[in-house]
């Protein structure tokens, strides 16, 4: 990392104020391996403030971006609404909120007839305040208050890659244009072919002496002081009206984006391309970086709180991070916030993808895509179970190994790529219903008690069966107006989306609430290593121990896959000479000296504790 970009951060950190512990700030003494996590984006959550359902917004839905009928647009849930339900999920064992983006948006961007809302919170444009259709930021502190009191965590998503899309090309977009015509989708257009330096390609007219490239680490303050004009590779331009809309200021500058046009997903696009139109921001700059350094850490000092989920982490260079999550890890600790939970979000399923980001971004935890993708192989009957052991023999690819990997937050399913239960269902369209249920459960046992902090994606408790990724996967709890919603049959009721789903005794509730309490009741299946018992290419049986950190008594984890019963034999310490059952049946003692049998049922789940 060059010495300025070090510095920068180090010139923020020591701004007046920043060093000052957030008014009710919690340092809530727990071992991050021990949180359960439950992920919602407010708006689909509860309505609990009917009067900030349009934001305050005058006009129709495509001025203030609320349609409860349409699952693209804000349907009414807020703050005040998660407040009031936090009885019901601290019910279900969760431990710590991760909340999606909560910053003002733009309440509705898209081409004419395919406009959508922000109602996901991923298109910022004010990030000092929380979007009105939400709340206030008097609620969002009542709504920390009110976890703290509860000893528990908020962990926010942010995002630093774009902003909403305010930033238009004149060679694309605008019909007035009498220059150079190009592809209204305004492709992206690579350094090579036109250089920060010039106009119109390398041979082009000079406008800029600063010289720009991907590798952050090679260039200067001076370099990036001398790029003055932005129009090197398209002619970005702002509509009057939203000229000054970003907050803070600096984010309305032209000049600290990449204007590069929309990204193709490789290559040097991947991280400098706009993201789907997004304004893709110049994150190696120095004056951005000072900028969300800034921002973020007076949102831990003035609100307490406990960590970030930070989106679209792999479209944003290294230097960036390099500079970023120290400086961000120096105010929380100034703040009260010893352990600070980061965790970023890079889509990819490879492990040696996601323990990159660990050596060379300086990140300690990501979104564990590779977990999800083994997890639905083996639920789904797609792998045997061998897919989990060569799984957990990557752990040796992060930095720190598998004690850091034992705090990567785990998960099933998403508001992206779509619910567990949907893929699972798209995966055999014909399974039966009840079939389905036992795998989710199945499913939430592996998140459960092999190593990860378990994520809970909201309304996978109450059966919700998404129809696909996306919009389709963001369901409501409160009763839904969206029809493509409310004809999904949901597992294990009656009820549909068009009801108010917040059952405590729904069985995957009481499922998952078993499983968060035995998580929490033993140290050992959350922060026990992990010692493989069988694992086969083409079985079902999946059987691993995990031993408590302190006493080092064993415990058998055993999950059947399949849809017939099977018996194992498994190795065992030869200290383990007796067991009980903590779920399911088990025998009290091994067949001999370190030889234990398991008869386990199709579907199912099974926790022996050695004495």
């Amino acid at each position: 990392m060059p010495a300025w970009l070090r510095l920068t951060a180090l010139f923020i950190l020591l701004l007046p104020g920043t060093a000052t512990i957030a008014t009710g700030a919690m340092a809530i003494d727990r071992p991050v391996e021990d949180e359960i996590i439950y992920f919602m984006l407010p708006d689909r959550f509860e309505n609990g403030d009917r009067s900030n359902d349009t934001g305050g917004i005058k006009g129709d839905r495509l001025t203030h971006g609320y349609d409860p009928t349409h699952k693209g647009f804000y349907h009414g849930g807020d703050l005040t609404g998660l407040i009031d339900r936090l009885d019901y999920i601290e019910g279900l064992g969760a431990t710590a909120i991760w909340l999606g983006p909560i910053f003002k948006n733009k309440p509705v961007q898209g081409d004419s007839g395919n406009e959508s809302a922000g109602y996901h919170g991923y298109w910022t444009i004010d990030y000092t305040q929380i979007d009105p259709h939400l709340g206030s930021n008097e609620d969002f502190k009542r709504l920390i208050d009110a976890l703290h009191a509860r000893g528990m965590k908020l962990y926010l998503d942010i995002i630093t890659n774009h902003t909403a899309d305010v930033i238009a090309f004149r060679e694309c977009h605008d019909p007035k244009w009498t220059g150079e015509k190009t592809d209204p989708s305004c492709p992206y257009r690579a350094i090579a072919d036109y250089p920060y330096q010039t106009k119109g390609g390398p041979r082009g007219k000079k406008i800029n002496k600063g010289f720009l490239s991907t590798d952050a680490n090679g260039q200067t303050k001076r370099d990036f002081s001398r790029i003055t004009n932005p129009n090197f590779a398209y002619t970005p331009y702002v509509e009057p009206q939203e000229r000054n809309v970003k907050v803070p200021a600096w984010l309305n500058d032209v000049r600290l984006y990449h204007n590069r046009g929309n990204t193709h997903w490789h290559g040097e696009s991947a991280v400098i391309g706009d993201f789907s139109g997004l304004d893709d921001l110049m994150t190696e700059h120095p004056k951005v970086i000072a900028g969300f350094i800034e921002i973020f850490a007076d949102w831990i000092r003035d609100y307490g709180i406990d960590g970030f989920r930070i989106d679209t982490t792999k479209h944003v260079d290294s230097a960036f991070w390099q500079a970023f999550l120290p400086a961000i890890e120096d105010a929380a600790k100034a703040a009260g916030k010893p352990d600070f939970y980061m965790f970023g979000e890079v889509y990819d399923f490879d492990p040696g993808a996601l323990a990159r980001f660990t050596h060379i971004e300086g990140f300690d935890q990501l979104l564990d895509f590779a977990f999800q993708s083994v997890a639905f192989q083996v639920t789904s009957g797609q792998s045997g179970t061998d897919v989990l052991d060569k799984f957990l023999r990557a752990d040796a690819l992060y930095k720190g190994g598998a004690a850091m990997a034992r705090r990567q937050p785990v998960f099933l399913g998403n508001h992206d790529m779509g619910r567990f239960s949907g893929l699972l269902a798209q995966h055999d369209p014909d399974m039966a219903k009840p079939e389905l249920l036992q795998r989710v459960t199945l499913g939430h046992a592996l998140m459960m008690f092999m190593r990860g902090v378990p994520v809970i994606y909201y309304g996978d408790e109450q059966g919700f069966v998404s129809d696909g990724g996306d919009q389709l996967a963001r369901e409501n709890m409160f009763p839904s107006q969206v029809a493509v919603y409310n004809d999904n049959q949901l597992l294990g009721t009656n009820k549909t989306t068009a009801d108010s789903n917040f059952d405590v005794n729904h069985p995957l509730y009481r499922d998952i609430a078993q499983m968060a309490k035995l998580r929490k009741s033993h140290p050992a299946l959350s922060r026990g290593d992990i010692k493989i018992r069988a694992a086969a290419h083409d079985g079902s049986v999946f059987v691993f121990s995990r031993f408590d950190p302190k006493t080092r008594n064993e415990y058998v984890i055993a999950m059947n896959f399949g849809t017939s019963s099977e018996t194992v034999n498994i190795e065992i310490e030869a200290a383990s000479k007796r067991f009980e059952a903590l779920h399911a049946n088990c025998a009290k003692k091994p067949n001999l000296p370190s030889s234990y049998s398991l008869s386990l049922p199709a579907l199912s789940w099974t926790i022996c504790r050695a004495k």
